[in-house]
């Protein structure tokens, strides 16, 4: 009897496997594609702002930071601004912090929280710093209505929002602030 040799043929063997690796590169690619036609792939740039409102000629110190970018110390005469831009991660967990000083009070905030401002500020994160805490610009009604404590103190007595920080004020100051915006509601 005549003994026959089986080669094997890598071709056979491959195309054995190579449906599974298409099918998952194919999701894969699908919502690669997916995503980065939502623009959430690549992130929209965010352009956010600070701006003094102390009052009484008061300037605002400021220095603010991420966790791979340090962006100095600036100091902001009353109503001047300063601002930068960035575009968030993919991982939603993009955060900016700074610390403000003045006379003789000092406090820190989270200036940009990406789960907690995606949708308040989408594009542009506009603040107002006063003495008792940041306010965020809401762009539907352009007005400053999302208002925060600062992070290392809770102010007793404030009205609290769902902002998704649990010491949120809100602040009722009718006054005019750049343009058409206005503070509080």
């Amino acid at each position: 009897m005549k003994e026959t040799k089986h080669q094997f043929t890598p071709a056979k063997k491959i195309t054995t496997m190579f449906p599974f690796s298409r099918c998952l590169f194919s999701v894969v690619l699908f919502v690669f594609l997916l995503r980065l036609c939502d623009g959430a792939f690549i992130e929209k740039k965010v352009h956010l702002r600070i701006t003094n409102d102390l009052g009484n000629g008061l300037d605002l110190n400021l220095h603010c930071k991420s966790q791979d970018d340090d962006l100095g110390a600036h100091v902001l005469a009353p109503h001047q601004f300063f601002e930068f831009s960035f575009r968030p991660n993919f991982w939603a967990t993009t955060l900016y912090f700074c610390r403000f000083w003045w006379g003789g009070e000092s406090h820190w905030f989270d200036i940009y929280v990406q789960n907690r401002d995606i949708e308040r500020c989408n594009k542009k994160c506009w603040w107002m710093i006063d003495p008792t805490g940041p306010c965020l610009l809401n762009d539907k009604v352009k007005r400053y209505t999302y208002c925060e404590n600062w992070n290392d103190q809770q102010i007793q007595g404030s009205s609290q929002i769902g902002t998704g920080n649990s010491t949120a004020r809100m602040s009722n100051d009718s006054e005019y602030l750049e343009g058409n915006e206005k503070r509080g509601k």
